[in-house]
């Protein structure tokens, strides 16, 4: 007898592993509107619990439905400081309670780098970086950079979210020294040959944080210049060195889900700055607007439309300063081609398409790497883009001709937070095609 009470006694206990008792506990699934009795953050082990709680548009109190959740996981993973995080509405012990799961990314970075310069594979700059992000858990940035090859430089930035919580406010300050190829075509032709501006760049600025999705903002630099003659266009100033003040002030709205690779949301900016102030005859402006809108249909399909331009005003505006196609902005199609003068325009639609959709990525297997750093958001996007861009001098009318058309598609593979990869093939009306393997998301 009591070796069938032993049996039994030990069967239930089996099955009560396999197949533990049903707490007083239910996930949300499907479609649900609750209203949220209680918020539990876990996983952040540096990170302050404000930082995550700041960029929800929710608390305790608020109904959510499983839009919002999406929506808020996307706004969280934004900041760029996690590799992982959830968003997991319980009923227990009747309440409703969202737990919020992180996993936090590396956030010291001490390594070589070799990059492209103005995204040109000609122009190869490599050295060392420091980026140290969210070491005090308050989503700080501290960045610091020595370049050499193509345009040797030295760049130093500290970016300081919430500097004053209660006023929301933002600070940032950057240096540079930069050693660059000139890259105007007017001012080659000027000086007679390719030659090199030394800048020394500094700049502080502090930005208001209005509510969840607006911010404005203000900026004080001084820039020194030093060209290597005096010739009126490369120099501002009536001197072959240029010593300028500046003061800036932007708008930003931003409602999109996933700044890394959004799907929904609209971006807009607008920036004026103001150089030289009429010290020593220098006296321009510079206006840039950037519209960017996300929609995602059929619940697959990404569709992105983006115009911006770039428009300077005064009475001399050195050609260092002037608005340019075929360096950091590019027109598909016409990716190689240089273009410049006063005034750019630029639009592009796209569509993306997943073939595999955000996939959590883990390589733990590889030894001595900090886990952190082999945790990916993995993903491969097909897409078809369009393009158009077009350049205005000081005093020319513009016209529908002005603008280059490029198209074309290609694939995006996404490695987030860390970055993005595109392979891209495009074309032009001219017959013109191009392979092009970049870095980082279109827009």
């Amino acid at each position: 007898m009591s070796k069938y009470f032993l049996f039994t006694f030990f069967l239930i206990f089996t099955l009560s592993k396999v197949f533990p008792q049903k707490e007083d506990s239910v996930v949300y699934s499907g479609n649900y509107s609750i209203k949220v009795d209680s918020i539990i953050i876990s996983g952040n082990k540096i990170t302050d619990y404000d930082v995550i709680k700041r960029e929800m548009t929710f608390t305790v109190g608020d109904t959510i439905t499983p839009k919002i959740v999406s929506f808020n996981m996307e706004r969280i993973f934004s900041l760029g400081i996690f590799t992982k995080v959830s968003l997991i509405p319980v009923l227990k012990d009747s309440i409703n309670i969202l737990y919020i799961q992180v996993n936090e990314s590396w956030y010291i970075y001490p390594i070589p780098f070799a990059e492209l310069v103005d995204r040109d594979w000609k122009k190869i700059s490599y050295g060392m970086y420091l980026f140290v992000r969210n070491f005090r858990g308050e989503d700080e940035t501290l960045f610091a950079k020595a370049a050499f090859g193509y345009n040797p430089s030295v760049d130093i930035s500290y970016d300081r979210p919430y500097l004053f919580r209660a006023q929301n406010i933002f600070f940032n300050a950057q240096f540079t020294f930069q050693n660059a190829v000139n890259k105007s075509e007017y001012a080659k032709q000027l000086y007679g040959k390719d030659f090199n501006q030394k800048f020394i760049e500094g700049q502080i600025s502090f930005a208001k944080r209005i509510n969840l999705y607006n911010k404005i903002s203000v900026n004080i630099g001084f820039d020194y210049i030093d060209n290597p003659v005096f010739i009126k266009g490369i120099s501002a100033s009536n001197q072959r060195i240029d010593r300028q003040f500046s003061l800036g002030a932007g708008y930003e709205l931003d409602t999109r889900d996933l700044s890394q690779f959004p799907s929904t949301g609209i971006y807009a900016l607008a920036d004026c700055s103001l150089k030289g102030l009429g010290e020593e005859g220098i006296n321009y402006q510079i206006i840039d607007i950037d519209l960017r809108t996300y929609k995602t249909e059929f619940q697959k399909v990404i569709l992105k439309w983006r115009f911006a331009s770039r428009l300077t005003f005064g009475k001399l505006v050195p050609y260092h300063d002037f608005s340019f196609f075929g360096y950091s902005q590019r027109i598909r199609g016409y990716f190689n081609q240089e273009q410049e003068g006063n005034d750019s325009y630029f639009t592009s639609f796209e569509m993306n398409y997943p073939i595999i959709r955000d996939i959590n990525m883990n390589l733990n297997f590889i030894p001595v790497v900090p886990k952190s750093l082999l945790s990916y958001r993995f993903g491969i996007y097909f897409e078809l883009f369009a393009d158009a861009g077009a350049i205005r001098m000081e005093g020319q009318n513009l016209s529908i001709n002005d603008f280059n058309p490029g198209y074309g598609g290609g694939l995006t593979f996404l490695f987030l937070p860390y970055n993005i990869l595109r392979l891209e093939y495009a074309f032009n009306p001219y017959h013109h095609s191009e392979m092009i393997v970049d870095i980082g998301i279109s827009f």
